[in-house]
């Protein structure tokens, strides 16, 4: 398990920004260290555990990037077209068992390896046949066209996968292409996630007159097992400080990461903060975002535990910028910072500086083709509809107060997210 020490998130002071709650996270949290060998095929999502330097060079021979006819340079015809006798086939996967005659050309197909001597490749496109079977060749193809070198796209030694990446299908294609078949990877990170409030019901079972099924357990579940985590579902925690407390120390020696949502305020009922206190040691963060102000972060017998809101879209912005980054922490992945994409807004808006706030958004093609962000008609932080219907987020800066129709801001994908 991850250990970490009562005293290293302490922090003080006025409400904390964005940034400097990431800042802090990803320097302070110790990566685990516990690998694991997996196939290439269980592979996506995981996190690699050490460089992978290209065993072989890609492509691994020189080959023909088209269908079409190959020929010696020497031979290329310079101020007018010029008709060649047909020397041979090459299919791919075949082997080439002599250089092309001088003066001559060979029928080769996509991925067909060179001949030797051989250096350019006509496309049969532009190639005509004369009526005694020769091919006629144009002028004016650059030496070398239409060819793939070997090493063109990865040179043998090359570090093409490091240590860190989390991979993608990508990723696991560039591994099968150099002949590998299983990665050294990070042992998933172990996730208890419990949500906390007498006014949720599981879904499944009997729901009061005043209590809600809870989704933002299951919501951060998803979210969870998509950054390639193995998550246990511990429930639901009674507003109890005593219940709570021993619910989240029972769980912390066998987990990387204690995620609760909901009971992080400042309310009367808001326990949270008082049993983790009793446990551990926490730090209420008042972080400068909206929604989602208050988010919790503390240390319980080494473990760091993170406190989302209990509304849902609060719970889900708060995931990306805290958990999130965490996640990858733990696991000693690679900073993958979110970068919002600029287009135009399509609605009014106010905010206060010194906080960032995110809009939920919808996208639209403009009339003059340019895409614009469209805003969510109703506010509200427990809003499920307004990520079901929505697109993205639009993120707004500290410094920005008001927005207009026209302007330009950041917009970032729900699918790049996670």
């Amino acid at each position: 398990m991850a250990q970490l020490s009562d005293d290293c998130f302490a922090f003080g002071g006025p409400m904390m920004s964005v940034d400097e709650a990431v800042r802090l996270i990803t320097t302070r949290v110790n990566a685990i260290v516990d690998l694991e060998t997996v196939a290439l095929v269980d592979a996506d999502g995981r996190v690699l555990a050490h460089d992978v330097a290209a065993p072989l060079p890609l492509p691994p021979f020189t080959n023909s990037a088209v269908d079409g006819y190959a020929l010696r340079n020497a031979d290329l015809p310079d101020s007018a077209e010029r008709a060649f006798p047909l020397d041979g086939r090459i299919q791919a996967g075949g082997l080439v068992q002599a250089p092309i005659k001088p003066g001559h050309t060979a029928r080769i197909f996509t991925g067909a390896p060179m001949p030797p001597d051989a250096e350019t490749v006509f496309m049969q496109e532009d190639v005509r046949i004369d009526d005694s079977g020769r091919i006629v060749l144009p002028p004016g193809l650059k030496p070398g066209a239409n060819v793939r070198p070997a090493g063109e796209d990865i040179p043998k030694g090359h570090v093409a996968l490091r240590a860190g990446q989390r991979l993608r299908p990508q990723h696991v294609a560039l591994a099968a292409a150099f002949g590998l078949t299983r990665l050294d990877v990070v042992r998933r990170i172990r996730v208890a996630v419990f949500s906390t409030g007498d006014e949720l019901a599981s879904p499944g079972e009997p729901r009061g007159a005043s209590q809600l099924f809870d989704s933002n357990r299951f919501m951060l579940m998803a979210m969870l097992r998509r950054l390639g985590c193995e998550v246990s579902d511990l429930g639901i925690l009674r507003d109890e400080r005593t219940s709570l407390a021993s619910g989240l120390k029972q769980v912390a020696g066998d987990h990387d990461l204690i995620l609760t949502t909901g009971g992080v305020s400042t309310g009367e009922e808001d326990h949270v903060k008082a049993a983790v206190e009793s446990i551990g040691s926490l730090v209420l963060w008042r972080m400068a975002i909206k929604p989602g102000r208050p988010v919790a972060m503390g240390i319980i017998d080494g473990t760091p535990l993170i406190g989302l809101p209990g509304n849902p879209v609060a719970s889900f912005v708060t995931f990306v910028h805290v958990v999130r980054p965490t996640v990858l922490a733990l696991a000693g992945g690679l900073p993958e910072p979110l970068t919002p994409i600029p287009l135009r807004a399509a609605f009014t808006y106010k905010k206060k500086a010194g906080r960032r706030e995110y809009v939920r958004a919808s996208l639209r093609r403009a009339q003059d083709g340019g895409l614009e962000a469209i805003k969510f008609p109703r506010e509200g932080a427990g809003l499920l509809s307004s990520l079901v219907e929505t697109d993205g987020l639009v993120e707004l800066g500290e410094d920005i107060t008001n927005v207009e129709p026209g302007q330009v801001v950041g917009f970032v994908s729900y699918a790049d997210l996670l």
